[in-house]
């Protein structure tokens, strides 16, 4: 790193709303001043863009990884739930992403994990209590109380979820939401308490409702959850109080974008160019108070340069005076990462997924491509000798959990809208707790799936008589530390793969990995048994 430097261009002042020729001189990786100048060309320089809600364990990549494909797209620095990980390992995962994030030039910020586990129904592998979120926002790098997806605790005012929230008010930390649907009054109560923030919201009319009882609403765009179309509109007279998020989003969909595709699209659509990235650049650095510059004197030297207002193709990018990518090419380091976990089921028979007829209609979850919500629909099975099976022809397949922490039988229902003609695909990321979650054809292909992953201790797997094919993520179950590159071309072919066998969703291991996830309704399924998430209790797969 050049320890002096200058850089001219056209300066794109986002707090004042103005657009200058001007010359910016960093020192010591501090903007040490800006001036004006005459020159009338050369590229656009502005803030770099924040991902303002993100789970980086969904990218299957460690944060050091992650940070890799991160700044090629302009991002600088992301606001980052580690709560996959905390389901898995509790704090000690916390402190892994911490101190593997450290390792490189980009600016992660992480939450307290505020649900660890998500809920009382389901087996996670640790618990995160008030007093460990505590010692957690002592720590510089946790800057919020992560996602409060309890909101029936804030709405009964459950002891131990206001506990966590007057800790986050004691420490002067925002609290994030996530009420997906949640509306009206009862929207306003959550508000209240102190919820700050919602990225679950799915229609316009939602994210009106609580813009104007005074929450932050993210504009999300994943590999599965999809809602740019439908809230972008309100960025027109809401700007000051949106952001933009990823939420999840798997390898081959990082290289291909980051927040950059959705400043791209929203100026496209006609939103103010100034509307659009303070949601992107300056709205995340208020809120949660970061570290991170805007292109200000005195700032860290955290800056991108691009073509024009309408691409924003990405020329280079600066994280603290430091050029970290330029024109496709990351400089940030790919260094090696150690191992944990926390996997101790054994294998499963064929036989275990077996279900017996009971009589009566099955409740069925019906996946929806781009959302997280399902359906819960009424279907007839089909029955060979006393036994439920999957059915192509109506595409009712078995969906299943194992519990990957102990020893225990599998849990199996049914699923609608996955496609699968054949085989069986199966992941060990599945939304909160991470056991694992397959969905096959018949119960040979979802043992051969399940047992894949039980033999590597996580990741995601492939088969169809001939073909085995595994994606091992050894780190929680959820991350590999390899080359990121690598990672995204391998994930590549095994989505390529059940994509082959009949899956005619985008994304079918993002959607795979959130019907265990059972904050979201309406179905879902977890390793205890199938949960209605309207109601928030267990129903039966018999209707």
């Amino acid at each position: 790193m050049k320890n002096t430097f200058e850089i001219k261009g056209q300066v794109v002042d986002v707090v004042a709303r103005r657009i200058y020729s001007g010359v910016i001189y960093v020192h010591k990786g501090i903007i040490e001043r800006i001036e004006e100048s005459t020159q009338e060309h050369g590229p656009y320089i502005l803030p770099g863009f924040i991902d303002a809600h993100v789970h980086i364990e969904s990218s299957m990549l460690t944060p050091s990884q992650f940070a890799r494909f991160a700044v090629v797209h302009g991002t600088v620095g992301t606001i980052s739930d580690p709560h996959e990980i905390g389901n898995v390992l509790g704090v000690e995962g916390v402190q892994y992403m911490i101190d593997n994030g450290n390792q490189v030039p980009f600016k992660f910020y992480f939450g307290a994990p505020s649900c660890v586990p998500a809920t009382t129904f389901e087996t996670a592998g640790a618990t995160i209590t008030a007093a460990d979120i505590e010692v957690l926002f002592k720590q510089k790098n946790i800057k919020y109380l992560a996602e409060m997806m309890n909101w029936p605790g804030v709405l009964y005012q459950d002891p131990d979820v206001m506990a966590k929230i007057a800790l986050a008010q004691q420490y002067n930390k925002p609290v994030d939401g996530h009420a997906p649907g949640l509306k009206g009054e009862l929207a306003r109560n959550y508000i209240a308490a102190g919820i700050s923030t919602d990225h679950e919201c799915f229609t316009a009319e939602e994210a009106l409702d609580k813009l104007n009882a005074g929450m932050k609403i993210l504009i999300r765009e994943g590999s599965a959850a999809k809602n740019f179309e439908a809230l972008i509109e309100l960025m027109h007279e809401h700007g000051e109080q949106m952001m933009f998020c990823s939420d999840d989003k798997h390898p081959d969909s990082l290289v291909a974008g980051h927040i950059n595709e959705l400043v791209k699209r929203a100026v496209a659509r006609g939103i103010d160019v100034f509307k659009v990235l303070q949601a992107a650049c300056v709205n995340p650095v208020k809120h949660y108070g970061l570290e991170v510059g805007l292109l200000q004197a005195g700032d860290p030297a955290d800056f991108i340069l691009v073509n024009n207002l309408t691409d924003f193709a990405i020329l280079q990018t600066y994280i603290d005076g430091e050029m970290v990518a330029e024109k496709g090419d990351s400089y940030v380091p790919s260094l090696p990462s150690k191992i944990v976990n926390h996997f101790t089921a054994s294998k499963k028979a064929p036989e275990a997924f077996a279900v017996p007829t009971k009589g009566g209609q099955l409740r069925v979850m019906e996946a929806l491509d781009g959302q997280l919500i399902t359906n819960a629909l009424f279907f007839p099975p089909t029955i060979v000798n006393g036994y439920v099976e999957s059915d192509t022809n109506s595409d009712i397949l078995k969906l299943a959990v194992v519990n990957r922490y102990t020893d225990a039988p599998p849990v199996v229902a049914f699923i609608k809208n996955f496609g699968l003609k054949k085989g069986a695909i199966a992941s060990s990321v599945a939304h909160d707790s991470h056991n694992i979650i397959a969905v096959g054809v018949d119960n040979e292909s979802i043992a051969r799936a399940v047992n894949a992953l039980i033999e590597v201790k996580g990741g995601i797997a492939v088969v169809d008589g001939d073909i085995h094919e595994v994606l091992p993520l050894p780190i929680a179950g959820l991350m590999t530390g390899e080359d990121g590159y690598a990672v995204a071309r391998q994930y590549e072919q095994l989505d390529k793969l059940a994509k082959a066998m009949g899956s005619t969703l985008q994304s079918p291991f993002m959607t795979l990995s959130f019907m265990a996830l059972l904050v979201i309704p309406s179905l879902k399924l977890s390793d205890k048994g199938l949960f209605d998430g309207d109601k928030f209790v267990f129903t039966p797969v018999w209707a």
